[in-house]
């Protein structure tokens, strides 16, 4: 505990209770999403958003463009198919490796009473760390005009810190059905509906300081445009169900630039 009390704000979130761990986990096996408000303490908050503007003019910025199921459009394929449909996502990273040893964000991701939190209400056996050194924690910007496309997440699970909120735009949206990963079902007529937008989906503004901690792989999300100046800044904790998995060197380019 001695090592999360200037982190977390314990009294609101008791991380270390059975009770307070089963209660997210009925939430998030209910709403496929669990939002933690004010889960960082103002300090740790403060420290962060320094942290997050000093290293942005480090961030590598790139631009995709991918289909619902993050993968090139396929031209053999009809445009007309959703799960054909091109989309954007473009925002800026920064890597692991460039955060210092004694950042908050490092103490959290490796704390055992933290992991326990996240392997109770995500219902998992063991969580690991990315082997490179790349991974794990990314800081991510979103600056004017950038976004997230419609997509679903290749992991099943995805854990972020809401750093800073952008003053306009930048709204999470997403829909809980529609998907059936482990029986490899979609639901296209109504995934159409929502990327025409015949049918609206849910939409979260998400403040500064929250964990939230989302099903990324059965549900459709996306982050708007951000309309304002001021940046969308968050956090991912990348964490894996096996020990000694590596992000592709692929992917490593494409969102770091580099490969080590």
């Amino acid at each position: 505990m001695n090592d999360l009390k200037e982190i977390v704000n314990i009294e609101n979130h008791p991380i270390n209770s059975k009770v307070y761990i089963k209660k997210c986990n009925h939430e998030i096996q209910k709403n496929s999403i669990l939002i933690l408000k004010n889960f960082l303490s103002n300090e740790c908050l403060e420290d962060l958003i320094y942290e997050a503007l000093k290293l942005e003019d480090q961030a590598f910025y790139c631009s995709q463009n991918h289909t619902i199921l993050l993968n090139k459009p396929d031209k053999s394929i009809n445009s007309n198919d959703p799960l054909n449909a091109e989309v954007v996502s473009d925002k800026g990273c920064v890597p692991h490796d460039l955060l210092n040893q004694n950042s908050k964000l490092n103490i959290l991701y490796k704390s055992s009473l933290f992991k326990n939190f996240l392997k109770g209400v995500l219902n998992l056996d063991n969580i690991y760390p990315y082997r490179d050194s790349l991974s794990s924690i990314n800081y991510n910007y979103y600056q004017k005009s950038q976004q997230l496309g419609w997509h679903f997440d290749n992991a099943s699970f995805a854990i972020t810190l809401m750093i800073q909120s952008s003053d306009s735009g930048g709204e999470f949206e997403y829909i809980n059905k529609g998907r059936d990963y482990t029986n490899n079902y979609i639901d296209k007529t109504f995934i159409k509906k929502i990327l025409d937008r015949k049918i609206l989906p849910e939409t979260i503004n998400v403040d500064a300081g929250a964990l939230v901690l989302f099903y990324g792989r059965n549900y459709l999300h996306r982050v708007t445009p951000v309309l304002s100046t001021k940046p969308r800044i968050l956090v991912t904790l990348n964490y894996n169900e096996e020990e000694g998995t590596m992000l592709s060197e692929n992917a490593r380019k494409t969102f770091f630039g580099r490969i080590n």
